[in-house]
């Protein structure tokens, strides 16, 4: 232990003393003498900073001054990912102030109503909306959306749930916005309402559903319609929350993936929507496990209700009234439906200091960056016999670049998918998108590629390529 202390002294001390940096210790493990440093700088740019320190950890590993990660001390390979900010490839890296910031927060002890309640504030700020929490993800909103939708404030309604007998239990959602987080929907035990024909998708013609069709499938068990955000998504927003505004009906945007660009923070509140939900460890980079919905005041009331720790009398609850109002609220629910859906205060400061960094992100000098990444992944890729490459332009997330891959399978005499797997089972295994493999297409992202990552994705791919 003391000698594994000592070594990572010295490599604070050298790494700190290339970046101009202040340094504390702070012990975070057991046995296995796990150790961790919060890193404060003296500099008024602290982007600079980071930056010069990151430069520096990998001169330091370039002369051999390295530690097993925290992966490796557990036996958990790591991989390079291409993919994206996926869940399943565990998310984004995060900056290290959010790191920094959650480290700092875990040694603390809050109120956690009072910590979401300021959360509330800050996150309308940055979104335009009345009032914000922290989620454990964007599927964590869109569960605690619906169910605000359902019960209100009624804390009877609460305890109820998923048994939503009596109630508005119907969310009408246009057929072509259906997909598989619609489950975290369906789980507060409402039933979805299908509605249109996407003929649009499936090649038999152009249309798709229209604001009409929405209007005519609400009714007085109507809790909530639910929209699915994207670029290519009809009918357009503005034209659904005006006619499910006209039968006092909410709407819910599921916009998990819409960021970039950032003014999509206040794009659908500013669209009509009631409520929106983001994830927070996609592009805004903060920790995989946290997200935000925002909206109207009365609905984040409703939904802190069905999430917070409720063993607490009335009268000894610490939650602020811009938070949840007292007036009108008969009682406190039990633990509500949402309680699975807990987030932790390091999640909660760590999304707040990533957000705060991804609104104040030069979006520009972003996208020229990961263009130059692209570029240079494009650039390694050229010339592998029976293939073509190019450079999509964010089919998925606006601003966000990737490279295509596209292969003769019958010349190569194996499949896309054969050789992503191939990619996977490797050492480093490589992630890619898996979207458009059966087209004979191998989607690789930009986002979370790291320095070295084009150079060892491309050697790999002519290897299994035999080039």
């Amino acid at each position: 232990l003391c000698d594994r202390h000592n070594y990572f002294m010295n490599v604070v001390e050298l790494v700190c003393s290339f970046a101009s940096l202040d340094f504390s210790i702070i012990g975070m493990g057991h046995t296995d003498a796990l150790l961790g440093c919060q890193l404060l700088t003296r500099s008024n740019r602290p982007f600079r900073s980071i930056t010069m320190l990151r430069r520096n950890l990998s001169r330091l590993e370039s002369a051999g001054f390295s530690m097993p990660n925290i992966f490796e001390r557990i036996g958990v390979r790591t991989i390079i990912n291409a993919k994206g900010p996926s869940t399943r490839v565990s998310g984004a890296a995060m900056p290290l102030e959010a790191a920094a910031a959650m480290a700092e927060a875990s040694g603390y002890f809050v109120d956690m109503a009072q910590l979401q309640g300021r959360a509330s504030e800050i996150i309308a700020q940055y979104t335009g909306a009345q009032a914000g929490y922290v989620t454990s993800g964007a599927a964590a909103g869109l569960l605690l959306g619906t169910a605000a939708c359902v019960t209100g404030t009624d804390p009877g309604k609460m305890n109820r749930l998923p048994n939503t007998d009596g109630m508005k239990n119907q969310v009408v959602v246009p057929c072509s916005h259906r997909n598989r987080y619609d489950h975290a929907v369906r789980a507060v035990g409402v039933k979805l309402i299908e509605v249109g024909i996407a003929d649009r998708f499936s090649g038999a013609g152009s249309r798709d559903a229209e604001a009409w069709e929405i209007a005519d499938a609400i009714n007085e068990r109507t809790a909530a319609v639910l929209y699915v955000a994207h670029p290519n998504a009809l009918p357009l927003l503005p034209e659904v929350t005006a006619v499910a505004h006209e039968k006092g009906v909410p709407v819910i945007v599921d916009a998990a993936a819409q960021l970039p660009p950032a003014s999509n923070l206040k794009r659908f509140i500013g669209e009509g929507a009631d409520l929106v939900a983001y994830s927070g460890g996609k592009s805004i980079m903060g920790p995989q496990c946290s997200g935000i919905l925002c909206g109207r005041r009365d609905l984040i009331a409703a939904a802190a209700l069905n999430n917070l720790d409720m063993d607490v009398e009335l009268d000894m609850w610490t939650a602020p009234e811009s938070l949840v109002p007292r007036d009108g609220l008969a009682g406190l629910p039990h633990h509500g439906i949402g309680r699975s859906c807990k987030v932790g205060k390091e999640e909660i400061v760590g999304l707040l200091e990533a957000l705060r960094l991804f609104a104040s992100k030069d979006e520009a000098a972003q996208q020229a960056e990961l263009m130059g990444v692209a570029q240079g992944l494009h650039d390694r890729l050229l010339g592998i016999a029976h293939t073509s490459v190019e450079i999509s332009a964010g089919t998925y997330r606006p601003g966000i670049p990737g490279v295509r891959l596209t292969l003769d399978e019958n010349a190569l005499g194996m499949r896309a998918a054969d050789v992503a797997k191939r990619l996977e089972d490797g050492n480093p295994g490589i992630h890619t998108d898996h979207a458009r493999l059966r087209e004979g297409v191998i989607t690789m992202g930009t986002m979370c590629l790291k320095a070295g990552d084009p150079e060892a994705i491309a050697a790999r791919l002519r290897e299994i390529l035999g080039q």
